[in-house]
């Protein structure tokens, strides 16, 4: 079995469960989903506005990978929930700014709900190499 080992770091949301930022698998990590809580607070931003939690979410995806030894250029999958795929467009224009050459692969799923009443939710696998 490889060796795992946790990331955790104060520029990214404490988890708000019983579970990790992210995790390192050999030379994988493995994001949690992130919304777009503001680190410092714990409070959602973007008052509705997807593009807005997109901007929060991908900030904390970063602050996590980069804690991790990983970053936004090393990541090979995403997968996006979002609570009404009628934001579709909205996010995807804020995300593909962080990703500007060769995306990831990515799976985009409308959800019931998401945690706290988010509209975005993003979970990132990446390699640390």
């Amino acid at each position: 079995m490889t060796d795992k080992r946790t990331v955790s770091t104060d520029a990214a949301p404490k988890a708000i469960g019983p579970y990790s930022q992210g995790v390192v698998a050999g030379d994988l990590v493995f994001t949690a989903g992130q919304i777009a809580l503001d680190p410092a607070t714990g409070a959602l931003v973007g008052g509705g506005d997807a593009a807005v939690e997109t901007e929060r979410v991908m900030k904390n995806l970063e602050a996590v990978l980069l804690a991790a030894g990983s970053s936004l250029d090393r990541v090979v999958r995403c997968d996006v929930f979002l609570s009404d795929l009628a934001d579709f467009g909205a996010v995807n224009e804020v995300y593909g700014r962080f990703f500007p050459a060769s995306p990831p692969a990515r799976v985009t799923t409308q959800a019931a709900r998401l945690p706290k009443g988010a509209k975005v939710e993003i979970a990132a696998t990446a390699t640390l190499r």
